[in-house]
């Protein structure tokens, strides 16, 4: 039932992604009220995601705010979802450029402090942390939290109420039956606002390829503590660490079959500590620290790890290359990776198994061994019944690529839906009065966080170091006099170059430097007084020089000086 306000006939409500739609990850959503010139905005989820081989050096990848960072003013505030980093990973990040009041249920408040801490914003921000099932005013929009199944503690979809209409915010969610830690899907919420009428539904999109259903996490204890009750020697099990039902599976299979269990890795220590905050991990034995895990016998303990997408700073990885400081794996113990291959990390992940099996660990993957790993993802049977729930009016697919929101459209449409949109990030979408439909497309691109500095997506330092990994640099320096005359040099030098055996580098540089000098000589007296000019010259010669011998052209580094 929409909230009880006048509307005006200017009035109009959008949706507005910003981040999550045509990609997985990176989730900032925006929804408007109000008249085209005097909205009100709520934000639900400011996400990241994570650089991978295309973008040397950067680690995280922010949702860029320009737009809705220009009606700062104009934020009511910014509700969350759940705990993942690609639905809270950019509030420290960009918090300080919208600055509203936040919303979130306690475990995901919990995690969001200790973020906004470590960016050194969290003093001046004001957290509310909101009750399972509560609902919070913000101005036209009431919204209320309904409890989901996920792959962390809290998850939850939003009912969105508005003059206007409802929307179904239904985040990151799947159907679990038995879920294990927490409650499990709120059917009952979701048919309720179902016969009260839904507007719009904003709907995950992750698996809408997949037939079937996800499966239980009931499912995977089962299997877990099979398996590892089978085997013999150390244990280590990667697994995302935000997944604390798994951690708890894990922890439990662990002391059914006589293990202790040592946590490895700053991310398993942080969620460890979320969880116990709000009253979960209770009845377990304490926690074995990873300086003192080897005092046990190798039957007597197992190692749960961060790493299972092969980062290369994660415990597992440092476990695999024998760097880790307290914890080593051998000839005869064990990794089982209880988590799926998140699309981009193949090659780093095969990398670390690699590793792991040279030095005789042998691995167990959900590949090998269906059951110790389930989505928290809904598959197609999942998406049928929520639609069967809901009925809305609108389907909007989100957090997908663009084949998975096209194919959610389809699906939608199958199943009756009157309107399905499927928007890339920056489509403003007006879900009411009307039809749903495009009507704006406003900026939304990416940032990136190069060296704890906030840099454009295209920025020039990533421009010249993809140059770089791809051509090679070349370095050339030469001392002028006054004159303009070459008093030293000029030496050449370069970085990731090819050669060969029979024309070793040294004299391919040699071969350059002349051709710099010659260059340089035929300079006329103006140019030569001109530093800049004796760069340029040079840094044409050199890339032609270059495309000839190894045919690339290298980025070049001149200098000159003078004497």
């Amino acid at each position: 039932m929409s909230r009880k306000k006048s509307v005006s006939a200017e009035d109009e409500l959008v949706f507005l992604p910003l981040g999550g739609s045509n990609e997985i990850g990176m989730n900032f959503n925006c929804y408007g009220f109000g008249p085209p010139d005097d909205r009100k905005w709520i934000i639900v989820d400011v996400g990241v995601t994570f650089g991978d081989q295309t973008t040397p050096g950067v680690e995280i990848i922010l949702p860029d705010p320009e737009f809705i960072e220009q009606y700062a003013d104009d934020i009511l505030g910014i509700v969350l979802t759940h705990a993942h980093e690609d639905h809270i990973g950019a509030m420290g990040w960009l918090w300080p450029r919208l600055k509203a009041p936040i919303y979130a249920t306690p475990f995901t408040a919990f995690l969001l402090r200790e973020k906004m801490r470590e960016r050194g914003c969290l003093e001046g921000a004001d957290i509310t942390e909101t009750p399972l099932g509560g609902t919070v005013i913000l101005g036209p929009f009431e919204v209320t939290y309904v409890t989901l199944t996920h792959s962390i503690p809290e998850p939850n979809g939003l009912a969105i109420k508005t003059p206007l209409g409802t929307i179904l915010h239904t985040g990151d969610w799947k159907i679990d039956p038995d879920p294990l830690l927490g409650d499990v899907t709120d059917s009952d919420a979701i048919s309720r606002l179902g016969d009260e009428g839904i507007l719009a539904m904003v709907c995950d999109s992750t698996n809408v390829f997949v037939d079937g259903v996800a499966g239980s996490e009931a499912e995977v204890r089962v299997k877990m503590n099979a398996l590892i009750g089978s085997l013999k020697g150390k244990v280590a099990v990667a697994c995302f660490a935000s997944n604390v039902a798994r951690m708890d599976t894990v922890i439990r299979a662990a002391e059914a079959n006589g293990r202790r269990v040592c946590l490895v890795g700053r991310s398993m220590h942080r969620m460890a500590a979320a969880a116990a905050s709000v009253g979960l991990f209770k009845g377990h034995s304490p926690f074995v620290n990873d300086a003192e895990a080897g005092k046990y016998g190798d039957n007597e303990i197992l190692y749960l790890c961060t790493g299972s997408q092969g980062e290369a700073r994660a415990a597992l990885a440092r476990i695999a290359d024998g760097t880790h400081p307290h914890v080593r794996l051998g000839k005869g113990d064990h990794c089982v990776f209880s988590s799926r291959v998140i699309p981009g990390n193949e090659i780093p992940i095969r990398n670390l198994q690699n590793n792991l099996a040279d030095r005789g660990v042998r691995l167990y993957t959900e590949r090998d061994h269906p059951g110790i790993h389930v989505s928290g993802h809904p598959c197609r049977d999942e998406l049928k019944q929520m639609y069967a729930w809901a009925r809305p009016k609108i389907a909007v697919p989100t957090h997908g690529e663009r084949r998975h929101l096209l194919e959610h459209v389809a699906l939608a449409q199958d199943l009756q839906i009157g309107q399905a949109i499927a928007p890339r990030n920056g489509d403003m979408v007006r879900l009411a009065p009307g039809r749903a439909e495009i009507i704006d497309e406003v900026p939304a691109g990416r940032l990136y966080v190069d060296g704890g500095v906030i840099t454009a997506e295209n920025g020039e330092a990533l421009r010249e170091r993809r140059h770089a990994s791809h051509s090679g640099v070349l370095m050339v320096s030469v001392v002028l006099d006054g004159r303009g005359r070459i008093v030293s040099g000029p030496q050449v030098r370069g970085i990731g170059l090819p050669t060969d055996v029979e024309t070793p580098l040294e004299d391919i540089f040699d071969e350059l430097a002349d051709e710099v000098e010659d260059t340089i000589r035929r300079l006329g007296d103006g140019q030569r007084d001109d530093d800049d000019q004796v760069e340029q010259a040079v840094s044409r010669q050199l890339k032609r020089a270059s495309h000839r011998v190894w045919g690339r052209r290298p980025i070049v580094e001149t200098t000159v000086l003078r004497v």
